[in-house]
């Protein structure tokens, strides 16, 4: 038996005016995504506990299979696997985006999406011009970067350590989303000491020239430290690989012992090669029987308010994914496939939510319920109902069906 997870990132959404009120899913062509809740059963799966913070490095963890409250340690630490950094125990690791601020409002999360070759100039910078002993920048792809920091240098403060992530403030004012608690200070000075450097970078002269958000600041957010959990071949007896166009997916499949492919022009963004993601996931459950396969355009294009990208980015998936693996694994005849969205993330918000997410399941041994298309409201009155996220693994693997 074949068994492939297909997730694009953040594709669920709410009904929007410009839309009819539809949401982009009911809107975009999806005829594979369509015959998989025709054929297969349908439901919704809550991937975000109700105490925890929306994002993909909850949702992922939990879609595969792992209880966020019991395996969550936060996003640093699983991006830093996935680049080959080690941590040491006494190193908390955080997620470093390269920002653009603009009269101290979050203007953009990402830079204008940054090049890593730029990217790496900056970060070098950083190293260059941030001397303190624990504290290293750590390159990464595009504006997703890590930091790590001797846990020593963040005992300063009192309370928990609360970061917000630069996504969920796009349009605020900066001072008033600083880290707080215990280490906040080094954190915000680290911050602060980055635009100084990053100004004087001619990269970033460059971009302000051509009218191009600038990099001028990091912000610095998802701290934790290592831990591994068990394996995913201990949980389910499975081998696999994991596709992905960004080092958090990446890293959540090492951390579980899963194999990351490394995909050229797998960008993570709306430029990523679809059919080369589909031919590595192929091939990949030539040599073992699970695939993750991940695409984070549709995210991306919820953060920027884009409707028409995210729309097309649906409609590429659905096709270059979903109907390419499908049709492979037809071929070579017993499987199971599962695809889905990780978790919301609303045009109107520009930002994640934590509402239980849409997922078709279909292959050997599932039944067929009456849903016939699928999109966020449809899947309500399919035959799995609503399941905690962290079961849909056990559930895709059950030998009854």
């Amino acid at each position: 038996m074949k068994y492939a997870l297909l997730i694009c990132d953040g594709m669920a959404d709410y009904p929007l005016e410009k839309l009819q009120g539809k949401t982009p899913l009911q809107v975009a062509k999806t005829p594979n995504l369509d015959r998989l809740a025709r054929e297969g059963s349908t439901g919704l799966a809550e991937t975000i506990p109700e105490d925890m913070t929306p994002g993909s490095d909850v949702a992922s963890l939990s879609i595969l299979g792992y209880d966020p409250r019991k395996y969550y340690r936060g996003r640093g630490p699983l991006e830093a696997v996935s680049l080959d950094i080690q941590p040491a125990p006494d190193e908390v690791v955080f997620r470093c985006n390269l920002v653009s601020v603009s009269d101290e409002v979050m203007e953009d999360y990402s830079a204008g999406h940054i090049s890593s070759k730029e990217a790496r100039v900056l970060i070098d910078a950083l190293n260059k011009g941030i001397r303190i002993d624990g504290v290293t920048f750590n390159a990464g792809v595009s504006y997703r970067h890590v930091t790590t920091i001797k846990e020593k240098l963040l005992q300063e403060g009192k309370g928990e350590l609360r970061c917000v992530p630069p996504h969920a403030i796009i349009g605020e004012p900066i001072e008033r989303n600083f880290p707080t608690g215990q280490g906040s200070r080094l954190l915000r000075d680290l911050m602060e000491k980055s635009r100084e450097i990053l100004n004087a970078e001619p990269i970033n002269q460059v971009k302000i020239d051509l009218q191009e958000n600038p990099a001028n600041m990091i912000w610095l957010w998802g701290g934790g430290k290592l831990e591994r959990p068990p394996s995913f071949q201990e949980r389910f007896g499975l081998d696999g690989t994991v596709i992905a166009g960004v080092d958090l997916i990446k890293g959540i499949g090492r951390l579980i012992g899963l194999r990351a492919a490394d995909v050229p022009g797998a960008t993570g963004y709306y430029d990523t090669d679809y059919e080369a993601k589909a031919s590595y996931g192929i091939e990949a459950l030539e040599k073992a029987d699970f695939v993750v396969v991940h695409v984070e355009a549709a995210d991306e294009a919820g953060h920027n308010a884009d409707i028409l990208q995210k729309i097309t980015a649906i409609e590429r998936f659905d096709a270059k994914i979903v109907g390419k693996i499908v049709e492979k694994l037809e071929q070579w005849g017993e499987y199971r496939v599962v695809a889905m969205p990780d978790h919301y993330t609303p045009i109107s918000l520009r930002n994640h939510t934590s509402d239980p997410v849409p997922f078709a399941i279909c292959g050997k041994g599932v039944r067929t319920d009456s849903v016939i298309v699928f999109d966020e409201f449809s899947v309500a009155e399919g035959g799995f109902g609503r399941v905690q996220g962290h079961q849909l693994m056990s559930t895709l693997f059950a030998s009854g069906g």
